[in-house]
């Protein structure tokens, strides 16, 4: 997990880029703030359109570019795909291999050789998505999602009451914590965006993305009922203190 020292500053701790939707943008809201609270130093938040919603909606720490900007070259790490995506962020998000990526949604690709997948990128389908792009499984979640992180040749995170995390060199893992309470709208963006933050502080994508399930599903058992995806970033301060106490 990333630890920053004393002497560490913001760009030490990560810079990630959000392509932000046109018509969606609570869901590149939750997105992005749930990457800031999950310890990235810098966010940017890249839209083609209505920039001055996101001026007046995003938190103030977060930075907004207009259409027409090139992603910043000190950006650590690029999601996209929560509440949508333009074809030219689209484009850009899945040609670009030399830092990780997060891919979510409408960014999804329609097939998996449509990109150049590499174990730095993160796929988080949930299950209708993944039979869309994949082809539907025959009823073994586990299996299916090894092949596909072997075929896309990146990490796949199969979302669902058991998520699954998958390397495409075998290695899985298994999210085990069934909560109803995830069942609302925005909680899937607010994971995106926590995965996002930590590869965009050099944490290894695999373990990033079992590391944000895991605290995604532990940030839901603590808010109980009642809960709304906004919520859920909210509750990162106190379980990265937790873990670091129990780290000591």
């Amino acid at each position: 997990m990333p630890s920053p020292d004393g002497s560490s500053h913001k760009y030490d701790r990560g810079y990630l880029t959000v392509f932000g939707a046109s018509s969606l943008t609570g869901a590149t809201r939750l997105s992005s703030t749930a990457a800031l609270r999950i310890g990235a130093g810098l966010v940017t938040v890249q839209c083609e359109r209505r920039g001055d919603v996101y001026r007046t909606s995003l938190p103030p720490e977060i930075m907004v570019q207009d259409e027409g900007e090139p992603v910043p070259e000190k950006a650590t790490a690029l999601l996209g795909g929560p509440g949508g995506i333009s074809e030219t962020h689209k484009k850009t998000l899945l040609e670009t291999t030399d830092r990780p990526r997060v891919i979510d949604s409408a960014a999804l690709p329609t097939e998996p050789s449509a990109f150049n997948g590499n174990p730095n990128t993160v796929l988080t389908p949930h299950q209708g998505e993944f039979d869309t792009l994949f082809g539907q499984s025959s009823g073994d979640r586990r299996s299916a999602v090894q092949s596909a992180a072997k075929e896309a040749k990146c990490v796949v995170v199969l979302k669902g009451p058991e998520t699954l995390i998958a390397h495409p060199d075998g290695r899985i893992i298994s999210n085990d914590r069934p909560n109803p309470n995830l069942a609302t709208a925005g909680t899937g963006d607010v994971l995106a965006g926590m995965i996002a933050g930590l590869v965009a502080q050099h944490m290894g994508a695999f373990w990033a993305s079992a590391a944000a399930v895991w605290m995604h599903s532990e940030a839901a058992e603590r808010l109980g009922k009642g809960l709304m995806a906004s919520d859920l970033a909210k509750r990162l301060p106190d379980i990265w203190q937790a873990l670091e106490a129990e780290a000591r």
